[in-house]
């Protein structure tokens, strides 16, 4: 028989995968709550942010219903359709979010040692509209969007602009989306503004370290955003019973 490519799967699927496989078998039934994020994390020895990304990969199958406040529960299986095997390729979020804190730090470093009175500018005028649209909408995200690849334009270099651009896009995926549509609300947005704002004043004030730090800084605290407790976070009386993969 011909060897076939050996495929590395992304945590998320595989805790992703070892919970639908525990509902399918009927060991949460539907309407049933599963175990909290804490709980679930500290079972499968797996950190938090995997558990979240694997519940949100879920919710957007159709497995789980997310409430806010209240915990994470079966849902009735829907039909499959044509998008889920795409879904398995999507990168989970908070992998993207820790792959531009690494890159756009080093960016940000370097556009305060290199950026142009223009370059000030355009990340002046990316600020500027982002101060004047609501939040969440599709204006903040493309402003949003257009700050970032301002701070990268300072490097003048089209490769960087294009990857952190494409980056950033990973945004309108359905996982960001659910993960946007409970924890993004007005009070995000000013926060996000006044940790693009201190970006911005350490490239104006060519401080390199600085303009490290506070990028980082705004794409950490992205995470913990997202990162927030659903609720329900009371020790539950299920286990999952963790498996080696």
């Amino acid at each position: 028989m011909p060897l076939e490519a050996v495929e590395a799967r992304r945590l998320y699927r595989q805790v992703a995968d070892q919970l639908r496989a525990l509902i399918d078998s009927g060991e949460y039934g539907v309407g049933s709550r599963l175990p909290t994020e804490r709980d679930l994390a500290e079972q499968l020895k797996v950190s938090r942010p995997t558990v979240r990304e694997a519940l949100i990969a879920l919710e957007v199958e159709g497995r789980v219903r997310i409430r806010v406040g209240s915990g994470i529960y079966v849902s009735e299986p829907a039909a499959l359709t044509s998008v889920l095997p795409a879904l398995a390729e999507i990168e989970g979020p908070f992998e993207l979010l820790r792959a531009r804190e690494f890159l756009e730090g080093a960016i940000a470093e370097q556009a305060a040692r290199v950026a142009t009175a223009n370059d000030i500018a355009r990340i002046d005028a990316s600020v500027e509209a982002m101060a004047t649209v609501q939040h969440p909408g599709e204006a903040s995200m493309i402003h949003d969007r257009a700050f970032h690849v301002a701070v990268a334009g300072c490097l003048d270099n089209a490769v960087l602009v294009r990857v952190v651009g494409e980056l950033f896009d990973q945004r309108l995926n359905p996982y960001f989306a659910k993960l946007a549509h409970y924890f993004e609300n007005p009070a995000s947005w000013n926060a996000a503004l006044a940790e693009h704002r201190a970006i911005r004043d350490a490239i104006a004030a060519r401080e390199p370290d600085a303009a490290r730090i506070a990028m980082r800084e705004h794409l950490a605290r992205s995470q913990d955003r997202f990162a927030q407790n659903f609720g329900a976070e009371a020790s539950s009386a299920s286990r999952v019973r963790a498996r080696s993969g």
